[in-house]
């Protein structure tokens, strides 16, 4: 499969948002596209980005997305990356390329003083948790709550 890896660009906001719905599915998770393309506009292309985005080019379209912020931990005293969402096409799967967003992801947190990158999955997705294993990463049991505002 012929894909290059690049920042995310204004214009691929509205499949981003369907990948992102589609991302919601995979991981049983409900998801309204409302406002969805406004919001991450303004979070990807603020003069302050509150979230960053990298994508898998293919063709025409983009059929994949790693998307990441920087926050610090406490107990390290020393900022992270954090990998919000890793999400491939089906028919992008299984030609290395979740491999290759992550070593992007370790370059940019090398670039930014990162002392690590953080991420979680379900638990029900073990494809990806034989990835992640397979990479080095080390899994953590806990269980993640969230609080509606």
């Amino acid at each position: 499969m012929e894909y290059s890896i690049r920042n995310c660009k204004i214009t691929d906001l509205p499949k981003l948002v369907i990948l992102c719905q589609k991302h919601a599915e995979f991981e049983k998770a409900d998801f309204s596209p409302e406002g969805k393309l406004e919001n991450l506009q303004k979070a990807i292309f603020s003069e302050k980005p509150k979230l960053f985005c990298l994508v898998v080019a293919a063709k025409e379209t983009i059929v994949g997305y790693v998307s990441y912020t920087f926050d610090f931990s406490t107990w390290d005293a020393a900022a992270f990356l954090y990998m919000d969402c890793l999400f491939l096409e089906e028919e992008a799967r299984s030609f290395g390329i979740g491999e290759v967003l992550i070593n992007k992801l370790k370059e940019i947190g090398t670039q930014n003083n990162c002392i690590n990158i953080q991420w979680q999955t379900p638990e029900f997705n073990t494809r990806a948790i034989k990835f992640y294993n397979r990479i080095g990463a080390k899994g953590k049991d806990k269980v993640r709550f969230t609080l509606t505002l």
